[in-house]
């Protein structure tokens, strides 16, 4: 009988894991790596990734992340599917080069993307990077739609004070921003940054760095990004039928 017993169990490696279940999560652990663009500096599994498929990414980051966060905190920095604009149309490599072709193509009327509000510290498109260096290499890639009286506003810790970036938003236009979660953040609640014009956010989510980690890979970024994106200011209009703010990851 034990002969009989042993073959109806399941097959299990010497860790006890299962071995189909084993086999099946290193085979997605190879697909994963084989998304991971080093050279290039890309995830490219993000590229195909849909509305769905990316709400279902960042709940999943977010509770690994969240330990400490109760189910109701949790529930609170969800985003669901319907607030994020599929991009899964777009062809070419989602690098820093090809960031304004990307706006372009998403962007409903993509000849204002040079506009800035007559409203100070004001812009219409936010970018946000996970680290200081990535997201100064991102103003300097969006300065084709620079001009004068339209400056990309550079919302990022590294080398500026908030005082100093109060001060900026206060007395410049701005069409565009780039910055980090936390900052960005910390300069919607100070009233420094206005989200009243604001129609677009891009999630700049394919970067990846030479331990290839991205900004939803790492708990210091991901926390503060998912706090920024469910902020009342900006959650409530991802699905308004009047004025929208769209939602992209990169």
């Amino acid at each position: 009988m034990a002969p009989e017993v042993q073959s109806k169990k399941r097959k299990i490696d010497d860790e006890g894991i299962p071995i189909k279940k084993a086999k099946k999560k290193q085979k997605k652990q190879r697909e994963d790596e084989a998304d991971l663009d080093v050279e290039a500096g890309l995830n490219k599994a993000f590229a195909r990734m849909d509305g769905q498929l990316l709400a279902d990414h960042i709940a999943q980051k977010t509770s690994r992340f969240g330990t400490d966060l109760s189910p109701i905190e949790l529930s609170d920095l969800y985003i669901s599917a319907n607030a994020i604009k599929d991009t899964t149309s777009y062809e070419k490599p989602r690098s820093l080069e090809n960031l304004p072709d990307f706006l372009e193509k998403f962007a409903a009327e993509p000849e204002k993307l040079n506009n800035a509000s007559k409203t100070c510290g004001a812009p219409h498109t936010l970018v946000v990077s996970a680290a200081g260096l990535r997201a100064a290499d991102t103003v300097r890639a969006l300065r084709t739609f620079q001009k004068k009286g339209n400056t990309v506003a550079k919302l990022f810790a590294k080398h500026f004070k908030v005082e100093e970036q109060v001060a900026f938003l206060q007395k410049n236009r701005s069409g565009m921003a780039v910055g980090t979660p936390q900052r960005l953040i910390d300069l919607i609640e100070n009233g420094a940054l206005a989200t009243s014009h604001l129609k677009r956010i891009i999630v700049d989510a394919s970067h990846i760095d030479q331990k290839k980690r991205g900004i939803v890979d790492m708990r210091e970024t991901l926390m503060p990004l998912v706090k920024l994106l469910s902020m009342k200011e900006l959650k409530d209009k991802y699905t308004d039928p009047d004025h929208p703010i769209e939602l992209m990851f990169y």
